[in-house]
């Protein structure tokens, strides 16, 4: 309350009385502004506080004296008392007066003096505050009026005081239209509610409310448009809260741009997963699994893959294939929905129902999974009429054909589920580049497993069978090829029989792999099995095979001319090499003998003894050339293991070599078991499941032929002999029971004695051998070969080698270290003959 020296009067009481009355927030708030009034002699009488405020004058100073003297400065003293006593007769007046307030500042302040009954009311109002609210106005107006952003203020009550054009276009009214509307005048019930509670912690707290979301929508578009707003405390210059303000800012272009770039993101970050991820390995049906990992959840709800089982089964016909009506199988299924089945929205399409991973099915022509592979174009299914899977309702599926090389491999089906945002255009683009991309590294794997399928048979082709026989030996053998990641290796192994019970065991390895190394594996098996039958030394065997593996590198050129390094040595990048051991066992001595060229070392397990390897010579690969090959004499017992093998078996990137070999001879220890039971354990025992390379184990145990199932003696080169060789013989054959072979033997024998007189010199040997068959061998000392020829009517001999061609089953002659010796094989009886022609009375008959 004003300081008074006498009671107040009853006009300056209801000024004050106006004064405390005003409302918060009034403008009496935000201007300097002072009241005072003089008495009828010139005197102020009534001091506000305010006025003792704005002059720095205490009331008790000011009051009794004239306002003149009081704040006005010296130098306008006169004039302000001449205009002072014209007041005083009652006239009004107003004026600019200069001032000075308590801290020393001069000012300008206008003045209106209003003449009253017993002297004067007198109102000052400090000028700087005046122009500041003008040009704050004139700046509140610019902001309102220009900005394109929309401007706001709530009052206390959250009822809107002043909105810009910009807000009052955007919900299609005018600006003044707006006074006194609340959020839910203009915003949904759960926006407005959202805004409301916004409005109310900003005026409680506060603390400003940045960026707030809000959606809604505005006259005559029916799309949902988004704001951004934000909302600060306003306060009055006494700090007093008086309202909200609010800035609001149209986001709906910005966020859609945002989404877009959100989902390019999305989609790249995708793209690149699935370069990463996609075609990890060549097996089609984890490629199409890849696919799936990358597209669920990300991309899709439920996917499937389905690709046309003729391709899946390598077959060259492929009918069905071009006009979408083939076989499919469904390789892959991948969902996100915990209740949904193995099927997608275009099972329905194949007319049974849901599709299992693994099943066949076929697409009716007229669907939309058909039309895709058809055309080779994608397909879109939308709307709520796909099928109801589980109670999962698939409201959006894109059918997108896999294709590469021009050529239609399958399709992939990519669904979302109800409540998942449907289909795009720019969903479709990334579909078919996920699509394209799987299906080329799909065709690479079936291009690369129809290869390796073939290279596999024919690898296969070449290999012996599962069960070879031999005399004087027990089998057993195992192959493994590497893994679908890796490509076919050259690994082989082969038994052959030799003449004379004996037995050729094989087992190389050409280095390298693909089409190729099996090609050239093939072909040093046949050309040991060729050179096998010429019955040399395991030595000579493996000088011949360097010379064959010597030209299959470069086989237009030769081994004579093939390509020379800068050091005059041999460019061995054109050579196929191989290593291989050559091991010849006779069952009637138990005696091997082994040539090697570079390949691993045979383990040998005597009966009661600890398994070892065999120190043989160890030669350089087949193909290098240039160095002999070396041959070793081993006598084996009966019982005792020979076990030959491939590096893939004991030699691994996990393990050195020397560790390979060390496991593979404990895995030989043990008491004895079948040999097939010792082949398992080995495969079971080692570490072979990596699949790093082919592997190749061949197994053999001795059995030696009995004593009394061997017939042995030496003849003295005279005619005498050729009888003494004839009764041996049947007293041999009548002990063994065969009586039916008895005219048959004698016969051979007499001709191959004879031709051993005749033709050669020395002691003679003859020596029959019963195991599946009869082998009767006679030894001379001879180097010539005989020669069988057609003899003529007027010869006298030649027909001896024509007897035995035509009553054995197989005859030849081979050299031995003292001369040659020839052979003939007779089928036991009850055993199945090759032999056909005329028995030996027709024979002798026509001799």
């Amino acid at each position: 309350m004003p300081a008074r020296a006498e009671p107040p009067r009853d006009d300056t009481d209801a000024v004050d009385a106006v004064w405390q009355s005003s409302p918060p927030g009034s403008l009496y708030d935000y201007i300097r502004v002072a009241s005072f009034s003089l008495d009828g002699e010139g005197r102020i009488d009534q001091w506000s506080a305010r006025a003792a405020e704005f002059f720095g004058v205490p009331a008790e100073r000011a009051l009794g004296r004239d306002p003149v003297t009081a704040f006005a400065p010296e130098h306008v003293r006169e004039r302000a008392h001449a205009r002072l006593a014209q007041i005083l007769d009652g006239r009004e007046w107003t004026g600019l007066v200069p001032y000075k307030d308590a801290s020393g500042r001069h000012g300008l302040a206008e003045v209106y003096v209003m003449p009253a009954d017993r002297g004067a009311l007198c109102i000052a109002v400090d000028v700087a505050t005046l122009r500041q609210i003008e040009t704050d106005l004139a700046a509140s107006q610019a902001v309102f009026g220009q900005s394109p952003m929309g401007f706001v203020l709530f009052d206390t009550h959250l009822r809107l005081i002043r909105v810009n054009e910009r807000f009052a276009a955007v919900f299609g009214r005018a600006a003044e239209e707006h006074h006194g509307r609340g959020p839910h005048d203009f915003l949904s019930r759960v926006e407005a509610d959202r805004l409301s509670a916004a409005l109310r912690q900003v005026l409680e707290t506060g603390e400003p409310v940045l960026d707030m979301p809000l959606v809604g929508t505005v006259p005559g578009d029916p799309g949902r448009r988004r704001w951004s707003m934000s909302l600060y405390r306003l306060h009055s210059s006494t700090g007093r809260p008086i309202g909200v303000a609010g800035l609001a800012m149209d986001v709906t272009g910005r966020q859609r741009a945002e989404r877009e770039a959100a989902h390019a993101r999305r989609n790249l970050a995708l793209l690149n997963e699935a370069g990463s991820r996609i075609g990890t390995s060549l097996d089609l049906e984890t490629t199409a699994r890849e696919l799936l990992d990358v597209a669920v959840p990300h991309f899709c709800d439920i996917a499937s893959v389905d690709l046309y089982q003729a391709l899946l089964s390598g077959a060259e016909d492929l009918t069905g294939t071009t006009d979408g009506s083939g076989d499919v199988r469904r390789v892959a299924f991948a969902s996100s929905v915990s209740d949904a089945p193995v099927a997608m929205a275009g099972d329905d399409d194949a007319g049974e129902g849901p599709v299992a991973v693994g099943a066949v099915h076929r697409y009716r022509f007229s669907s939309a999974s058909a039309r895709a592979l058809r055309t080779a174009q994608p397909q879109v299914i939308d709307g709520d009429g796909g099928p109801d899977l589980g109670g999962t309702l698939v409201q959006s599926t894109l059918v997108v054909p896999m294709v590469a090389r021009d050529t239609v491999l399958g399709l992939v089906q990519f669904s979302r589920a109800k409540g998942s945002e449907p289909f795009v255009e720019r969903d479709r683009m990334l579909a078919e580049e996920l699509a394209s991309r799987a299906a080329v590294f799909i065709d690479n794997a079936r291009l690369y497993r129809r290869e390796h399928e073939r290279a596999l048979i024919l690898q296969r082709s070449l290999l012996p069978p599962d069960d070879p026989e031999a005399a004087g030996l027990d089998i057993a053998c195992r192959y493994l090829p590497g893994s679908m990641e890796t490509e076919v290796g050259g690994d082989w192994f082969d038994v052959i029989e030799l003449p004379g019970h004996r037995t050729a065991l094989v087992v190389g390895d050409v280095m390298g792999r693909g089409l190729r190394a099996a090609v050239a594996m093939g072909e040093l098996r046949t050309a040991v099995r060729t050179l096998a039958m010429l019955d040399l030394e395991p030595a000579e065997v493996l000088g011949a095979l360097d010379e064959v593996a010597q030209g299959l590198g470069s086989p237009t050129q030769g081994r004579t001319r093939r390509a020379k390094d800068r050091r005059g040595g041999i460019d061995l990048s054109e050579v196929y090499l191989a290593t291989c051991i050559y091991v010849v066992y006779d069952a009637v001595t138990r005696r091997c003998t082994i040539a090697n060229a570079g390949h691993l070392p045979p383990a040998v397990v005597e009966p009661g003894e600890p398994p070892l390897l065999l120190e043989v010579p160890k030669g350089v690969p087949l193909g290098v050339g240039g160095e002999p090959f070396e041959e070793i004499e081993v006598e084996l017992t009966d019982g005792a293991l020979l076990a030959l093998y491939t590096d893939g078996l004991v030699e691994s990137r996990n393990h050195p070599l020397d560790e390979g070999l060390d496991a593979f001879r404990d895995s030989l220890a043990g008491p004895p078991r079948p040999l097939e039971d010792i082949c398992d354990h080995v495969l079971a025992t080692l570490d072979t499941a990596h699949g790093e390379d082919d592997i190749a184990l061949l197994m053999a145990r001795i059995r030696g032929l009995p004593a009394d199932q061997v017939g042995d003696w030496t003849l003295e080169p005279r005619p005498t002999s050729v009888a003494r060789a004839r009764e041996l013989a049947r007293e041999q054959l009548l002990s063994w029971g065969l009586d039916d072979l008895v005219d048959t033997t004698e016969l051979l024998v007499s001709e191959l004695v004879t031709n051993a007189l005749r033709h050669g010199y020395g002691d003679i040997r003859l020596r029959l051998l019963l195991d599946r068959t009869l082998v009767c061998e006679v030894w001379d000392s001879a180097l010539v070969q005989p020669r069988r020829r057609r003899a003529r009517d007027t010869d006298e001999g030649g027909r001896g080698l024509q007897l035995v061609t035509m009553l054995s089953e197989s005859w030849g002659s081979r050299r031995t270290h003292r001369g040659k010796t020839v052979w003939f094989e007779l089928a036991l009886p009850g055993e199945e003959s090759t032999a056909v022609g005329p028995s030996v009375d027709e024979l002798l008959s026509m001799f």
